[in-house]
C-alpha cells in the first residue's frame, strides 16, 4: 500500500486480505490509554536495544525481539510498530564551532523580534550560578522572558542535566533560554525550545541587560573553574578520581527518569538483601526488576560515540535498566511518588515497605528484615512508677547533635570571617561523633505534661527508649534534615565519624524491673482508645479525649487546622509534639484532615464502622502480618476501614491488643481463637545487636526535593558506586556523609 495525494491504497488479492486481516486487530488509543514505547512489558528492551521494542497495536504494550514472537503466538496479535533508535555523536555546547562543523547557520529566531520579558525585578549575578530546582552548577541556561535560571537536557549517558528548563518551557511557553557561560561581546549560546534549535537573536543585548547583564564586559568562562572548594557533589560522587567500571551480576546500573535517582539508590540497597532477592512481592514487576538488577544481562558498557572517524569506546556508563513500568506501579495515586519530581529517599523506603505489607497476605514477608520493636518506658518521678509500651519500627532516626560539634573552634572562625565579608573564607564542615547520635537517641527525654494515673494529676516524667527486638538488618537514618526557627526547610552540613560495625546489645530493653511498680490502669485515662464505645452523656467528661492543651496550641501555631491538631495529639497518645507532627506529616492528604474529631462508637459519622461493613481485603492484609482477626477488626473499626490508618493504629496500640477483651460477633479474643492466646503482635526477627555496615545512601543538594542521591554498597569486601547507570569501584567511599545507613546483623 502506498500514499496517494493524502489517502491510503490498498492492493487487493491476498495482500489485501492479509492487509484486512490485520487492521482488523489495531485498536485507536483511548484517552487515558498508556502507551509503553520505551520499555518491554517482559524485559527491559527498549528502542535502543538490538531489535529494537515492537509495541502492539492492540494492547499498547511494548515486547523485545526476543519476545514479540511469543506474544503473536499466544494472543493471535498481527499489528505492531516497530521502534528503533540510534544514538548521534553528543555535541558539546560549549564550543560554538560544533553548531558549524557541516556548514549549518543558525538562523533569527521568530521570537527575537518581540520577545516578552518580565518585569520581576531580577537581576542575574555574573557568576555562581545554581539550577533553581536542583542545585546543578553545570549545563546550566537562562530564560530570557523570567530570567529562571535551570538546568539543560539530560544526555542518553545521564550526563548534563535534568531537564528542567525544558520542563519550564512546557509549563510557562516560554521560548528562548541563553546558556550561561557562554556570554561574549560577540554572542551566545541561545536555544528555542518552540524552534527546537539553536538560533540567533538580534535583540541579545537588549535582552540580557533586562536582568542587569552587560554583555559587552562579559568573558567565555567554564563554570567548573567556578568552584573553589570540593563540595559534597565532588566528594559524595567521587569525582576527583578514576573510577574503575564494574559489570555482571548485582552491578546493573538503573536510569534516572527524571529525578528517579532516590528510587534507584533504594531498590539497589533492597535487592542487595536475601529476602528482597528471593520474593516476588509485587509479582510480576518486582521480580522483572529483581532479574534485571541481579542477572548481569543488562550489566554492559554503553559505547560512547567518539570522533568523526567512528572511533568509540568503552564508559563508566553502563545500557542498564529504565524501570519505568516498576516506577509506575510503586507511584500510582500517590501525590508525590507518581510524579517526576525529586523525592526523600527515606520516606520512599517507607511507602515501599508498607506495599510490601500489603502484597505478603501468605508465605514469608521481606519487609520482616528490617521490622523491629521499640519499648517506650515512662516513669512518674512523682510516684516512681512506671508504664511500658511498645510499637513497630523499620528505621532508626538518629538525631544530630550540633553542640557536640569536635570542630567548634574553627567552624565559630569561619563564620565570624563570612559575617566581616571575607569571601574567601573557607566552608567549614561540622564534625559530629557517632557516639553523640547515639546518646542524643538514648538518653532520658523529659515529659513536663504527663497525665500519671498513680497522682490523677498532670506531673513530670522520664521516657526511655530501648530495643526490644533486634532486626535481622538495620536502618539508620541521620535526621540532617531540619526547620529553621523561620519554619523554612534546611539541611544539616555534617561530617559523622560512623563506624563499620556496631554492637547495640547495651540498648536492649528489660522490661519491668524487680520490684517495680506500674502505673495503674483507672480512669481518666490519658487517652480514650479509638474503639471504646461512649455511653456517656454528651456533656459528660468522659465523652471527649483528654488532650494536651500545649501541644495542640503549638500546632496550631505552625498554621494546621485545629481540628486537625486536636486528632494528632489523640492518636499520638498525648505522647509530645514530635510524635504529633509526625503524625500530621503522615495524613495531610487524608479527605477527612480537617474534619471535626468524632469520638467513635457512635452510630453514625466518620469515627463508627459496622462490622458488616468491614472488607475482607483489608482483613486479610492485617491477619498476614501476624495480628489475629478480631485484633484486624478493632483497628478497621477504629479508623473508619481505611487501611493505611489501621496499619499506623494497630501498631502504635500493641499494649491495647494484648488485653483487649472484645472483638467481633461480641466474642473474646481468646474464643475466637480457640481458647489460645491472641498472638502478641507483628511478626518480628530477633538476635544478637551486632552489625556490619553493608551500604548507605548519601543525597547531594540543599533538600530533599532536590539534589541528587547515589548508593555505595559492599560487595564482596569491595565497595561499589551506584551512580545511576554508572557502577564502579569506589576508591574513597565517603561514609561520613551518607543520609541512609544499612547494617546487617553479625553472625558468630
Amino acid at each position: 500500500w502506498g500514499r496517494r495525494g493524502g489517502t491510503l491504497d490498498v492492493v487487493m488479492g491476498d495482500v489485501g486480505e492479509i492487509l484486512m486481516s490485520v487492521l482488523s486487530t489495531i485498536r485507536v488509543p483511548k484517552p487515558g490509554d498508556r502507551v509503553h514505547k520505551d520499555e518491554c512489558a517482559l524485559s527491559f528492551a527498549s528502542p535502543e536495544s538490538e531489535g529494537g521494542l515492537y509495541v502492539c497495536m492492540n494492547s499498547f504494550l511494548g515486547f523485545g525481539s526476543q519476545y514479540v514472537e511469543r506474544h503473536h503466538a499466544r494472543t493471535g496479535q498481527r499489528a505492531y510498530l516497530h521502534i528503533t533508535r540510534t544514538r548521534k555523536a553528543k555535541v558539546d555546547c560549549n564550543d560554538i564551532s560544533s553548531f558549524q562543523w557541516d556548514g549549518e547557520v543558525r538562523q533569527e529566531s521568530k521570537h527575537a523580534a518581540d520577545l516578552k520579558q518580565l518585569d520581576n525585578g531580577l537581576k542575574i549575578p555574573p557568576t555562581g550560578w545554581r539550577c533553581e530546582v536542583c542545585d546543578l552548577q553545570e549545563n546550566l541556561w537562562m530564560n530570557l522572558t523570567d530570567g529562571k535560571v535551570l538546568c539543560g537536557r539530560r544526555y542518553f549517558d545521564g550526563t548534563g542535566g535534568n531537564n528542567h528548563a525544558l520542563l519550564h518551557f512546557q509549563e510557562t511557553g516560554y521560548p528562548l533560554a541563553v546558556k550561561l557561560g557562554t556570554i561574549t561581546p560577540d554572542g551566545a549560546d541561545v536555544y528555542s525550545y518552540d524552534e527546537d534549535d539553536m538560533v540567533l537573536d538580534s535583540k541579545l543585548a537588549e535582552h540580557l541587560s533586562h536582568f542587569g547583564i552587560d554583555m559587552m564586559t562579559m568573558e567565555k568562562v567554564n563554570n567548573r573553574l567556578l568552584r573553589l572548594r570540593v563540595g559534597e557533589w565532588e566528594v559524595i560522587q567521587e569525582s576527583g578520581t578514576t573510577l574503575r567500571p564494574l559489570f555482571g551480576p548485582g552491578l546493573t546500573g538503573m536510569k534516572n527518569l527524571g529525578n528517579s535517582c532516590y528510587l534507584n539508590s533504594v531498590m539497589q540497597v533492597l535487592f542487595t538483601i536475601p529476602d528482597f532477592q528471593n520474593k516476588s512481592v509485587l509479582l510480576f514487576f518486582m521480580a522483572k526488576l529483581g532479574y534485571g538488577l541481579l542477572s548481569g544481562d543488562y550489566s554492559k558498557p554503553a559505547l560512547d560515540l567518539g570522533d568523526e572517524n567512528g572511533a568509540s569506546e568503552p564508559r563508566g556508563d553502563q545500557i542498564g535498566i529504565a524501570p519505568r513500568m516498576f516506577k509506575a506501579l510503586v507511584g500510582r495515586g500517590h501525590p508525590e511518588f507518581s510524579t517526576n519530581r525529586q523525592q526523600d529517599a527515606q520516606e520512599f523506603l517507607l511507602h515501599f515497605i508498607n506495599m510490601v505489607e500489603r502484597n505478603c497476605r501468605s508465605g514469608s514477608n521481606p519487609s520482616e528484615a528490617f521490622r523491629f520493636l521499640v519499648e517506650d518506658r515512662i516513669v512518674c518521678q512523682q510516684s516512681q512508677k512506671a508504664k511500658y509500651t511498645q510499637r513497630v519500627e523499620y528505621i532508626v532516626q538518629l538525631p544530630v547533635p550540633m553542640d557536640q560539634a569536635t570542630n567548634t573552634e574553627e567552624l565559630q572562625e569561619a563564620e565570624q570571617r563570612r559575617e566581616e565579608g571575607d569571601s574567601s573564607a573557607p566552608t567549614v564542615r561540622a564534625q559530629i561523633p557517632f557516639t553523640a547520635c547515639m546518646a542524643a537517641l538514648s538518653e532520658p527525654e523529659i515529659l513536663t505534661d504527663f497525665w500519671s494515673s498513680a497522682v490523677q494529676a498532670k506531673t513530670a516524667a522520664t521516657k526511655m527508649t530501648r530495643f526490644a527486638s533486634f532486626p535481622d538488618h538495620l536502618v539508620i537514618q541521620i535526621k540532617k534534615f531540619t526547620f529553621g526557627l523561620d519554619w523554612v526547610p534546611k539541611k544539616l552540613d555534617v561530617s559523622i565519624d560512623v563506624p563499620d560495625t556496631l554492637d547495640l546489645s547495651a540498648l536492649r530493653a528489660t522490661g519491668q524491673q524487680p520490684g517495680e511498680e506500674l502505673l495503674p490502669e483507672v480512669a481518666p485515662p490519658p487517652l480514650m482508645t479509638p474503639d471504646v464505645e461512649v455511653k456517656a452523656l454528651p456533656l459528660h467528661p468522659l465523652s471527649a479525649p483528654v488532650l494536651d492543651d500545649s501541644t495542640v496550641s503549638q500546632l496550631c501555631e505552625m498554621g494546621f487546622p485545629l481540628e486537625a491538631c486536636r486528632k494528632a495529639v489523640y492518636y499520638t497518645g498525648n505522647t509530645g509534639i514530635d510524635s504529633a507532627m509526625n503524625w500530621i506529616m503522615g495524613h495531610m492528604d487524608d479527605s477527612d484532615f480537617s474534619a471535626p474529631l468524632v469520638l467513635p462508637g457512635g452510630s453514625s459519622g466518620p469515627g463508627s464502622t459496622p462490622t458488616e461493613s468491614l472488607s475482607e481485603e483489608h482483613l486479610a492484609t492485617i491477619v498476614s502480618m501476624g495480628f489475629s482477626r478480631d485484633q484486624a477488626t478493632k483497628a478497621l473499626r477504629a479508623t473508619s476501614n481505611v487501611l493505611d490508618r489501621a496499619v499506623d493504629w494497630i501498631f502504635s496500640h500493641l499494649d491495647d491488643l494484648e488485653s483487649m477483651d472484645v472483638s467481633e460477633g461480641g466474642r473474646s479474643a481468646v474464643e475466637s481463637e480457640g481458647g489460645r492466646d491472641p498472638p502478641p503482635g507483628p511478626r518480628v526477627r530477633d538476635g544478637p545487636g551486632k552489625y556490619e555496615l553493608f551500604a548507605f545512601i548519601s543525597h547531594m543538594g540543599t533538600s530533599t526535593m532536590c539534589g541528587h542521591y547515589v548508593c555505595h554498597i559492599k560487595k564482596d569486601q569491595q565497595w561499589v558506586i551506584f551512580n545511576d547507570q554508572k557502577v564502579c569501584a569506589s576508591e574513597k567511599p565517603p561514609k561520613d556523609l551518607g543520609y541512609l545507613y544499612f547494617y546487617r546483623r553479625v553472625t558468630e
